[in-house]
């Protein structure tokens, strides 16, 4: 006799449906059905990702303005100038900036021998620094870094390799 194709699931959601298992090899589909039994149904499933993914967005744009916010507190406490770019790079790049400048004051002033003076010229050479590209391009660098990849950024006359850019 063989293996049946269509199983009767109840799903841990309450609902009940039959499904066609013909796909799977007869030897799997007993394990699988009881798989499918643990598991919500597809559209209960489906409400439950949709919902997370609202509360998932909704989170992070919670947070994204909050880190806003901190970013837009600590340029004006620290005289930086606004940077330059579309909407939403001058946004991020803000945040960027933010974290990347914090992070570097820690590492080189904070846990590391960089005097207080010393600090004050790396943060005067930092505020010329306006393309919001700058910073998104390098969000990612070590913070310790930091002043070799400001002077390398106000050096205007360093030769390009592509000439035509």
């Amino acid at each position: 006799m063989p293996v049946k194709k269509i199983w009767a699931v109840d799903h841990a959601c309450g609902h009940s449906m039959e499904v066609d298992l013909s796909a799977r090899p007869a030897d799997q589909r007993a394990g699988y059905a009881r798989w499918l039994a643990d598991r919500d149904c597809t559209d209960c499933w489906r409400a439950t990702r949709e919902e997370g993914i609202e509360s998932t967005a909704e989170w992070l744009a919670k947070k994204r303005a909050e880190e806003a916010a901190k970013a837009e507190r600590w340029a004006e406490q620290y005289r930086m100038p606004p940077l330059e770019g579309s909407e939403r790079a001058v946004g991020w790049a803000t945040r960027c900036r933010h974290q990347l400048v914090a992070t570097a004051y820690t590492a080189l002033v904070s846990e590391g021998e960089l005097g207080e003076d010393a600090w004050e010229a790396i943060e005067d050479a930092v505020r010329p620094v306006t393309r919001a590209g700058w910073w998104i391009d390098n969000r990612d660098a070590d913070p310790a870094d930091l002043p070799e990849l400001i002077e390398a950024a106000a050096d205007v006359d360093r030769p390009t390799e592509n000439p035509h850019f």
